[in-house]
């Protein structure tokens, strides 16, 4: 983690921020999940863990390039935990899907947990590990260090603000549950 005084889109010192790239499915819907969360400061949607350098919108969507849709959600987290935030993303994905949320299907799809602070994988791997005693089937997310994040085009940034009536595969309602959602500390 960064130990710069830069501000972040809220104005909050970026040293007491911290980072997790989520992907869940269209970056779209996923992105605008997180924007409701108390201690969310700021998105991103991108690409992430692939195997090319600068990838398009257009050259990911043909699935060849190993990218991953994904939003990079920085937050406070004197105000929401990664483990709260882990488990909000679970609410919001099929874990048991591979490379498929809601009508998206192509490996750009795939669900993934990453992470840039090794210390992390400690939290990831344990609410992996709850969550799975809700399934018979094995979960098929990814859980791995961020390789790789690539930004996306300007136009995607903050798509349904921009779109309200754009698509997403998550429902309408799951936005209304992340903005009501509060951590009990």
């Amino acid at each position: 983690m960064e130990t710069t005084e830069k501000k972040a889109t809220n104005g909050e010192p970026q040293a007491s921020l911290k980072d997790i790239y989520l992907a869940g499915g269209c970056f779209w819907g996923t992105e605008h999940y997180f924007k409701q969360i108390e201690g969310v400061v700021e998105t991103e949607v991108g690409f992430a863990n692939g195997h090319t350098e600068q990838p398009t919108y257009k050259e990911v969507y043909t699935d060849t390039t190993g990218f991953a849709e994904t939003v990079h959600v920085r937050f406070n987290p004197d105000v929401v935990s990664l483990e709260f935030l882990l488990r909000m993303f679970f609410k919001a994905i099929d874990p048991t899907s591979l490379n498929k949320q809601g009508h998206d299907e192509g490996t750009r799809y795939r669900t993934g947990i990453y992470y840039t602070d090794a210390d992390d994988r400690t939290v990831v791997d344990k609410v992996f590990l709850d969550e799975q005693k809700s399934y018979q089937q094995p979960l098929v997310v990814e859980r791995e260090p961020l390789k790789n994040f690539y930004t996306a085009e300007e136009y995607h940034q903050d798509y349904l603000d921009k779109n309200p009536d754009g698509y997403c595969h998550l429902p309408l309602a799951l936005f209304e549950f992340a903005r009501k959602a509060r951590e009990k500390k």
